[in-house]
């Protein structure tokens, strides 16, 4: 008898009140899960994840295969499957000139016989929404600086935050998506962006050509949110979000609060004008923004930027706000 009323105290509370969907995929999100992205991407084997160079490469099919593992569709499975090819071009290297995608500058570029050319991609998955109609995206850049031959020590810029964390929080939020059970009320996009160290040209390449930009009522970015800018404030976030949409401000005051989320926020207003990463390519399209950050610190772009530094509590944290925020965009019904 004892036995009997054991199991009914364990197993019927749980079967009565069933864990709601938003609530399973966030505690899917781990440490142990943002470790394995983050070391592996940030490893030596992938020579800093240059853009256009093997180790990006090799990179970028790490994340499709994670990407399948999980169960996100392929954004565009007839043709390229998770990737979204373009070229970049440049002066020849003297010239010192920025490479672009812009197609009237490219043709400048290319009236000299010397010029550089970078075959890049980025990485694009989804799960169809309801509403077909309207599109969120979540994103954040894959590539790093590679490697200088030329520096006397240690000549790998591994990247560890910049930005494997931020890839790591979006694959995480992907599998959070998938393991909540229940398909959102707008398609969700899942985006990894290449070239960004060449200025952001895998989101620029993106917000020019997507042919449903309209739909895109919202856009999460993710750009260095391991490390703390002062190690006495070890909880410290900048939340960068649109202006015109205050609520963004709202959920995540709520959601810290109500979940126990360890951060500070320290909340800035974006505009068409700030820049610093992927961001700026949706702000000027009019796209409402949220943008994670933590700051510069002192291994930023420099060799020593290396996954043993990760405040790994902290990136699980913004991990959870961030997947929250995407919530909120994916399903609710005004915002």
């Amino acid at each position: 008898m004892k036995r009997i009323l054991f199991i009914l105290l364990v197993f019927l509370p749980s079967l009565a009140f069933p864990q709601p969907a938003k609530e399973k995929g966030l505690n899917s999100i781990n440490k142990q899960k943002a470790k394995a992205y983050i070391e592996f991407l940030a490893s030596d084997v992938l020579e800093g994840r240059e853009a256009g160079k093997l180790g990006g490469r090799i990179a970028g099919e790490y994340i499709i295969s994670v990407l399948r593992e999980i169960g996100i569709v392929p954004f565009d499975d007839d043709n390229n499957g998770c990737t979204q090819p373009f070229t970049a071009y440049a002066k020849e290297r003297q010239t010192k000139s920025r490479y672009s995608i812009d197609p009237a500058i490219i043709t400048e570029y290319k009236k000299d016989k010397a010029h550089r050319k970078l075959d890049l991609r980025n990485i694009l998955g989804y799960i169809e929404g309801k509403n077909r109609n309207e599109i969120v995206i979540i994103g954040a850049h894959y590539d790093h600086l590679g490697v200088d031959e030329s520096l006397a020590d240690d000549k790998i810029y591994n990247g560890a935050d910049d930005n494997a964390s931020g890839v790591s929080a979006v694959l995480q939020i992907a599998k959070a998506f998938v393991e909540s059970g229940q398909q959102p009320e707008r398609t969700v996009i899942f985006a990894f962006w290449d070239g960004e160290e060449l200025g952001c040209l895998g989101s620029e390449y993106f917000t020019s050509n997507f042919p449903d930009l309209q739909m895109v009522k919202g856009y999460l970015n993710f750009d260095m949110i391991g490390r703390n800018n002062d190690e006495s404030k070890p909880e410290q976030v900048v939340y960068f979000y649109a202006k015109e949409k205050p609520v963004f401000k709202e959920w995540l005051t709520k959601d810290i609060r109500s979940y126990g989320l360890k951060l500070k926020p320290d909340y800035k207003t974006l505009d068409k004008s700030t820049g610093g990463s992927d961001n700026i390519s949706f702000t000027r399209k009019g796209i409402p923004v949220i943008w994670y950050h933590t700051d510069g610190h002192p291994d930023y772009h420099q060799p020593s930027d290396h996954a043993d530094e990760i405040n790994w509590d902290k990136l699980v944290d913004i991990t959870k706000a961030a997947y929250l925020n995407f919530w909120n965009m994916a399903n609710l019904p005004n915002y």
